[in-house]
């Protein structure tokens, strides 16, 4: 047996239409479209819409889709009194995926696997998520759940529903910038981890459960927060430089540099990076984005290597004033409508994912009763 490729790294195990990188050229299209270009002339909801259909809405297309995310966006009384039940504190993520399967209890068709249930349970997830993310983080600090405004798209109403307060339009476009460039990234291993679960032909719940708790690893989604503590621990712009030589001189990983499949610069970096600067004349104080600035700088120079999308997702999220540990979470909340195109085209060509180990342990060995051992 030929010997394994560890991490799978290089393996290509299906065809898809939905996600393509070129990590040497930083090229991310979603159905064929540059995600740069979507974060900055798009929506997530129109986005949301290319995934799962494979093509831009047209108008009446989009008007129809945007109702129907609005009319699965609230939470029934019954699930918010099981939300209140859990424990206060505690991992975000762990809690989320908790709360992803008590949904599936409040889902009478969670167990239909058929294309159009699919479908239907697509899009409630990519509506409800948001929801469920900022019911659950108010009620874990003892404030009141807010209802969804049906006037406020998605990003605008995650932003209300966390934080109370209407997002201005810096804010908004901000958001929903992040939740773009979030959306898919081809099989990651939170969206390995979910089409491994529909190849056994579980239902769409438990795949995003398994997703969840793969994207909960700080080697995937949980860098982003990693960084913002690493900003903390700085402190001040004259710390960074010590700060970065004593990191550098200890051989110690910088979270939000690098990335397993990119060789140049994280196309989306970019674009959150002005993010940033934006919100950091906007919202304040700009600390945090010359810091930023300084330790990518200081990463260049010594190291050769670039940000990636999560370094400057940190800043942003903090400048939106969206706690740390949240942060892997609303990587959840964009990444939901991604992860189930692709077990939505699993299901339509499934064959059960088994690989194979290459066994190196001892082998044709006698059992030794234990009076004898």
């Amino acid at each position: 047996m030929a010997e394994p490729l560890v991490g799978l790294e290089d393996v290509v195990i299906t065809n898809s239409t939905i996600c393509f990188i070129d990590g040497e050229k930083g090229i991310l299209q979603y159905r064929g479209y540059p995600a740069n270009e979507l974060a900055e002339k798009s929506n997530y909801e129109e986005v949301a819409y290319l995934l799962i259909y494979g093509h831009l809405p047209n108008p009446s297309e989009f008007n129809a889709f945007k109702t129907e995310l609005r009319n699965h966006r609230a939470l029934s009384p019954d699930f918010l009194k099981a939300v209140t039940s859990l424990p206060r504190g505690g991992n975000a993520m762990a809690r989320l995926r908790t709360l992803v399967s008590m949904l599936e209890a409040y889902d009478p068709q969670a167990e239909d696997i058929s294309e159009a249930a699919n479908l239907r349970h697509t899009i409630q997830l990519t509506a409800k998520l948001a929801t469920v993310a900022a019911a659950m983080e108010r009620i874990s600090k003892g404030q009141p759940v807010i209802v969804p405004d049906p006037a406020l798209d998605h990003s605008a109403n995650f932003l209300y529903m966390l934080t109370g307060k209407k997002p201005d339009e810096t804010s908004r476009r901000a958001m929903d910038i992040a939740l773009i460039l979030q959306a898919d990234h081809e099989l990651n291993a939170s969206t390995f981890a979910g089409r491994v679960t529909v190849s056994t032909m579980s239902d769409m719940y438990s795949a995003v459960v398994s997703a969840i708790g793969t994207l909960k690893g700080p080697l995937h989604g949980g860098a982003n927060k990693a960084v913002m503590e690493m900003l903390e621990a700085i402190g001040s712009i004259e710390n960074v430089e010590p700060y970065m030589k004593a990191q550098l001189a200890a051989k110690k990983k910088v979270m939000g540099f690098g990335h397993r499949v990119y060789t140049t610069l994280d196309p989306r970096a970019e674009i959150l990076k002005v993010m940033a600067e934006k919100l950091s004349k906007s919202v304040g104080p700009a600390t945090w984005y010359d810091m930023s600035i300084k330790v990518q700088s200081i990463m260049l120079k010594e190291k050769n290597i670039n940000a990636n999308l999560d370094f400057y997702s940190a800043s942003v999220y903090h400048y939106l004033a969206i706690e740390k540990d949240l942060f892997p979470v609303i990587f959840a909340v964009s990444r939901v409508v991604g992860w189930c195109t692709h077990f939505m085209e699993q299901y339509k060509n499934n064959r059960l994912i088994r690989p194979m180990t290459n066994y190196v342990g001892p082998k044709n060995l006698s059992f030794v009763p234990m009076e004898k051992r």
